[in-house]
């Protein structure tokens, strides 16, 4: 089984708190904080009005506080987003992103000693991630047993995208609806009101949407950049938004937005500049 660890910091973290903190947030996430008890965790999303993705994020629920976690590029971005609409309400909300960090431990569980742990899973390995203080982060990674592999960002990048796990601000953006990029597990469609849950009720109930974020073998040893266009047939059916090689194997795998009529396994064409390759659309992605 494959054990490794990997140093994520620093990571984006909004801590919020205060008498009306579970009511504030209750009635702007897409994730029912009723279903989350106090030491659990779950995926949720800050949506726009329109019902597009603003920020996706996990919550855990810390004692009488709670932790929003994201890509460190947008813990700000989160904090922003959620003041905007504190209007009259007694709860603080705290952008602790400049001292926070992430462990991410696949394999193996793992017990820390002064951050907390979030159970995950990356397909069929258990692993956890270590959420906290930087300097606690860094303990923690440094007292890890010898055999535990520590992975670099380049390799856990082509891990990521093989595990299907969309990023922010890449793979899913401002214009991304949840269920093109099969987000349902962060959203409750049984809770009340929430910000933006108009779109993602009706196409719940009866639409459609017309693309989704999709797993890709790419053959050869070329990596497409960012943007390169996905061909089926003579006809332009998405784009790539990740791609990498995977270490020790010489081998690409990528994620794109791919037209919902491309049903996987399905052949197709790569093209960027000066490039083209022949590529197979893979099974739907998971989530982290």
């Amino acid at each position: 089984m494959t054990v490794f660890a990997v140093d994520r910091s620093p990571h984006g973290l909004v801590v919020v708190s205060g008498p009306d903190g579970t009511s504030f947030l209750q009635s702007l996430i897409s994730q029912d904080l009723d279903a989350v008890p106090d030491g659990a965790s779950a995926p949720s999303l800050l949506l726009t009005p329109q019902g597009k993705l603003d920020v996706l994020f996990r919550i855990s629920h810390v004692g009488d506080e709670w932790w929003l976690d994201t890509d460190a590029e947008f813990g700000q971005r989160l904090a922003e987003s959620l003041n905007r609409f504190k209007i009259r309400v007694k709860a603080d909300v705290e952008d602790r992103t400049s001292s926070s960090g992430l462990l991410t431990i696949v394999g193996t569980p793992a017990q820390p000693e002064n951050a907390i742990a979030i159970p995950t899973r990356w397909g069929d390995l258990p692993g956890i991630d270590v959420l906290g203080d930087a300097a606690d982060v860094a303990h923690e990674l440094a007292s890890l047993q010898a055999e535990v592999a520590r992975w670099d960002r380049e390799r856990f990048e082509a891990f990521r995208i093989e595990q299907g796990v969309p990023k922010l601000g890449i793979d899913i953006d401002d214009k991304t609806i949840p269920q093109e990029a099969f987000l349902e597990d962060a959203v409750s469609f049984t809770k009340g009101c929430y910000l933006g849950q108009e779109l993602v009720a009706r196409i719940d109930s009866r639409g459609h949407v017309n693309r989704y974020l999709r797993r890709l073998q790419v053959d050869g040893d070329a990596v497409p950049p960012y943007g390169a266009e996905v061909i089926a047939g003579d006809k332009s059916v998405g784009t790539i938004t990740s791609a990498a090689t995977v270490p020790t194997e010489s081998r690409v795998i990528a994620l794109g937005m791919v037209r919902r009529e491309v049903e996987p396994p399905a052949d197709v064409t790569v093209r960027w500049a000066g490039h083209e390759t022949q590529a197979q659309v893979l099974a739907s992605i998971t989530f982290e």
